[in-house]
């Protein structure tokens, strides 16, 4: 009778573990997936955190920014050399005519997790040394939702989230941006199926 007991307690526990790690899977698997990808940064027409970061010359920038400007946040760091194409979208970005983009004016600021010197000294090597890099933390990209890099976030002066996808190509920086220069009161019908057929999440 006690070595019966004791075989069934011990199915009993293998059983109950095989259920823990299966439910475990699960939930890795939903939070790796394409899926969960498409749900993360913020939502078009959100509203974005609000904060002020020293870049790593001292100088102060804000979020939301000033005046009617568009903010472009590119969370990155020094793996950016990983994604050549997306150096060159940076580039065509500070090149206002190659975008085709009405909005007069962008900002464009790198946000890393940690300190940003390396996300600096790259930018600098790469002849992208204007653009400003902003030591972020763990707690920023959160409030982002930001899991994954690079990732880009356009917010507008009036503090709401204007386009936000993970990049990996010139080409996605380019159409968000042109995406983010039209009011989220402005989408019309079919416009975020229209977004989702070019591969961006906004």
């Amino acid at each position: 009778m006690t070595a019966n007991a004791i075989v069934f307690i011990g199915i009993t526990i293998i059983f109950g573990a095989a259920a823990v790690l299966a439910w475990f899977g699960m939930g890795q698997l939903a939070l790796s997936g394409s899926g969960a990808l498409e749900r993360d940064g913020i939502g078009r027409g959100r509203r974005a955190p609000a904060w002020s970061l020293a870049d790593s010359e001292g100088n102060v920038h804000s979020s939301p920014p000033a005046g009617g400007t568009l903010q472009l946040l590119l969370f990155a760091d020094h793996s950016l050399k990983s994604f050549p194409s997306v150096l060159d979208g940076l580039r065509q970005l500070t090149d206002v005519e190659s975008t085709d983009v009405e909005s007069t004016d962008l900002e464009i600021v790198v946000v890393t997790r940690g300190p940003g010197e390396g996300a600096a000294e790259l930018l600098g090597r790469l002849g992208l040394r204007s653009l400003p890099v902003l030591a972020g933390s763990p707690r920023l990209y959160g409030q982002y939702n930001v899991r994954v890099m690079p990732f880009a976030i356009f917010v507008g002066s009036d503090g709401l989230v204007r386009a936000s996808s993970l990049v990996n190509h010139d080409w996605q920086l380019v159409k968000l941006c042109q995406i983010a220069a039209i009011p989220p009161a402005e989408d019309g019908p079919g416009a975020a199926r229209r977004r989702r057929a070019f591969g961006l999440a906004v």
